[in-house]
């Protein structure tokens, strides 16, 4: 009836515009109905096609997989390279946006999490389980977090990627855009071409100094046992033993002046040639070694600074050549406005048992950020190739609202010394990130920095099987002999310094319900920007 009522009217007034005013009517319908059609494909980005550059591709620098366009793409220094559909996490156990890295590949990976569920081609990003993998793709959202490419396409991605290859998860569909700024690190060609000698250099003085302070050790310890003869309390025992040999002496006197037959007193005679010869030599001992024992101890003394001294310039060698070693390598910063801190990780190519390399996380420092309680974005800047003028070409990629990107970098002072410390041998895959977000817990010492976007879907996270909470035991010191020393610890927060945000003694530990999130604290409970929940725990092997 509704309808029939709306047809009459309109024919009315139809019949009173004229046929002029009908087909001008009729256009205008058509416009909108062709418009409306245009926006909706405008909504729906198109499907995603595996592709191929047309020219030889580099190595890849970043991917980026874009949630919105259910698609990763692959750039080197010149630009994409590989580009493929993609199938990310379902709702409530989306695939979290932001900043990875690869930490592990595995070519025939099967998961113990989801029923031996066969992800080949595994390339690794977070320790709790997101990764990419080879797997079906139905043409929409289908993962439990992970995402899934075609399965020749992360066959041929899996052997031309390595460890430490950034991965952008982006809620939109960037790409990246060539980008200059005076914040950006600019090298200086001599320090480069000056590095790997120095380097060199600095390696053998730092073998040298170890072999010293191992010699200068080894020579104190001989010292000291030799010194130890002649300590106040071995002096006092010696005392002691001269003191019972005199008595003993003395009583031998009084037992041979009250022999009173021959045979009595050659017995005291013998008894006090024995003890007269005792207490010569406790006496010759105690007086030798009252003698000797100021320059034993003075000689004792002075091996134990040599040593202590030798250890320091040990230490001094091996911190100047792991700089000088890490020089050579690309560097990355993390910038987080709610830490307001800045990071520094370098990859130093060590191994670790899990799969993983070791990354030097000594550099972190406060940092000043303009209008701290403003958004300021999630912005990646990468270095990612030498221009013709000997400088870095950047790129940049944003993945979050707040300040474009160049007004983010107008906003951060990095610290002079910083600066001067990384920026004059800064090479290609150098990178700067500048987020809202602070470090997700997931960053450790076996991964470069790992920041998750708190105003988005993160299920993948959340729904990840934990394993035990981490006691003291799981933490592990270690120090090599190239120079590389690291304190590590399985897993950590950064904003608190405690594990999973909760302090040791907590009343939380004492529950064994390992699988509440509640217990171990939020990570990101220090970012003012967050609207959902974000919860880590440590990681496992077999997820």
């Amino acid at each position: 009836m509704v309808h029939r009522t709306t047809t009459a009217q309109t024919t009315g007034a139809m019949r009173r515009w004229g046929q002029p005013a009908f087909v001008t009517f009729a256009a205008m319908v058509t416009l909108a109905s062709l418009t409306g059609g245009v926006a909706a494909k405008e909504q729906r980005p198109a499907a995603a096609v595996e592709a191929t550059a047309p020219r030889t591709a580099g190595e890849p620098i970043m991917a980026i997989v874009s949630i919105k366009a259910q698609k990763v793409t692959l750039y080197d220094a010149e630009g994409w390279i590989y580009r493929a559909p993609v199938s990310s996490g379902v709702k409530g156990r989306e695939t979290p946006a932001g900043v990875f890295a690869l930490i592990e590949k595995d070519k025939d990976h099967h998961s113990t999490l989801y029923d031996d569920a066969w992800m080949p081609n595994m390339q690794r990003i977070t320790w709790n389980g997101i990764a990419l993998h080879g797997g079906p793709l139905p043409g929409y959202a289908a993962s439990h977090g992970c995402v899934r490419m075609p399965y020749d396409f992360a066959e041929k991605l899996f052997d031309k990627t390595r460890i430490g290859m950034r991965v952008i998860i982006a809620p939109n569909d960037p790409a990246p855009v060539d980008f200059t700024h005076p914040a950006l690190f600019v090298p200086n060609a001599q320090a480069i071409a000056a590095a790997p000698a120095r380097a060199e250099k600095l390696g053998r003085e730092a073998a040298d100094a170890a072999k010293a302070a191992d010699e200068a050790k080894k020579a104190s310890i001989a010292a000291t046992k030799e010194a130890a003869l002649f300590t106040p309390a071995s002096l006092r025992k010696l005392q002691q033993i001269k003191t019972r040999a005199d008595a003993a002496v003395a009583l031998a006197d009084k037992t041979l002046a009250a022999a009173k037959t021959d045979q009595a007193k050659a017995r005291a005679e013998d008894l006090k040639q024995k003890a007269v010869a005792k207490a010569a030599e406790a006496t010759t001992q105690f007086e030798a070694a009252q003698g000797d024992a100021k320059p034993k101890l003075d000689a004792a003394a002075a091996a134990k600074d040599a040593a202590k001294a030798a250890e320091t310039r040990k230490a001094d060698t091996q911190k100047a050549a792991t700089e000088a070693k890490l020089a050579l390598e690309p560097v990355s910063v993390y910038i987080s406005r709610a830490t307001q801190k800045l990071y520094v990780r370098r990859n130093t190519h060590k191994p670790w048992a899990d799969g993983g390399e070791v990354f030097d996380s000594s550099i972190e420092v406060p940092v000043t950020i303009r209008d701290p309680d403003k958004p300021i974005g999630t912005h990646i800047y990468t270095a990612m190739a030498r221009n013709d003028a000997g400088g870095l070409r950047w790129t940049e990629v944003s993945i979050d609202d707040g300040d474009n990107a160049r007004n983010a970098l107008d906003r951060v002072t990095i610290p002079q010394d910083v600066l001067d410390r990384i920026a004059p041998t800064a090479v290609a895959r150098s990178s700067i990130i500048i987020s809202d977000e602070p470090l997700s817990a997931e960053t450790n010492y076996r991964t470069e920095f790992v920041a998750v976007l708190s105003n988005q879907p993160q299920g993948g996270f959340i729904t990840r099987k934990p394993t035990r909470p981490m006691m003291t035991d799981d933490m592990v010191a270690s120090r090599d002999d190239d120079g590389f020393g690291f304190f590590s610890q399985r897993s950590w927060n950064p904003q608190s310094g405690t594990q999973y945000g909760t302090p040791y003694g907590s009343p939380q530990y004492s529950n064994p319900q390992y699988g509440n999130p509640q217990i171990y604290g939020n990570p990101q409970a220090a970012n003012p920007r967050r609207r959902g929940g974000q919860y880590f725990w440590q990681s496992q092997q077999d997820w």
